[in-house]
């Protein structure tokens, strides 16, 4: 557990913890000074005690960029967001990161989602619900173009239709497996599926009440 703060490395840290969740940044130390209304020196020298107490950690020796480190010393949640575009259609014969239909984005934690280009994929329907990703969950996907049996894939199907489905590969076609008793599993030939992503995760968007009239 991080140490005890004095009075002004507490007012620096609260600072830091504002400025950030404000700004989705690092204020530079002058930045910092003029808003304190102290010295650069004075805001340096309590930056190092914060960070030989584990409350914050400097990207390299110099670096400008301040990590706020939680409880465990790891970076604090409010950093370790990164943005993940949300696929409004899948093209095919394009890797994912190539894709020019994006319909936003979703912001994730880096720690937990760490793959290069990754993508975000909005569900629809109930047929993989067996697996807890629900009618309009947000699924977070790695690009994949191939995939072992019984890996949550985005398969593009004859180039068309984009679907959420288990993977398994038999002798004679490819099968796309729901978690859903009342969905019957998909039977493909080779040439008419292409698995585009596998997925890592998922996110789930609250559904916005209706307004009243």
């Amino acid at each position: 557990m991080p140490a005890s703060l004095t009075p002004t490395q507490q007012r620096l840290l609260g600072y830091l913890q504002r400025k950030i969740a404000a700004v989705a940044r690092t204020p530079s130390l002058r930045e910092a000074a003029a808003d304190l209304k102290v010295s650069h020196a004075a805001v340096a020298r309590t930056l190092r005690a914060l960070e030989a107490k584990g409350w914050v950690k400097r990207a390299g020796r110099y670096g400008r960029t301040v990590h706020l480190l939680n409880r465990a010393r790891e970076v604090a949640a409010l950093q370790r967001g990164r943005d993940v575009p949300i696929v409004g259609r899948i093209a095919a014969g394009l890797p994912m990161y190539a894709q020019a239909d994006w319909d936003g984005s979703i912001t994730v934690d880096a720690e937990v989602f760490r793959g290069p280009n990754l993508f975000a994929l909005r569900v629809r329907g109930n047929s993989m619900r067996g697996a807890g990703i629900l009618d309009g969950d947000l699924v977070i996907c790695e690009p994949r173009q191939y995939a072992q049996n019984g890996e949550i894939v985005v398969a593009l199907v004859r180039g068309e239709e984009a679907t959420v489905k288990r993977f398994f590969l038999r002798a004679d076609h490819i099968e796309l497996r729901p978690e859903n008793p009342d969905h019957a599993p998909m039977r493909h030939g080779f040439g008419e599926v292409l698995v585009q992503g596998k997925v890592i995760g998922l996110q789930r968007v609250p559904i916005a009440p209706p307004r009243g009239r």
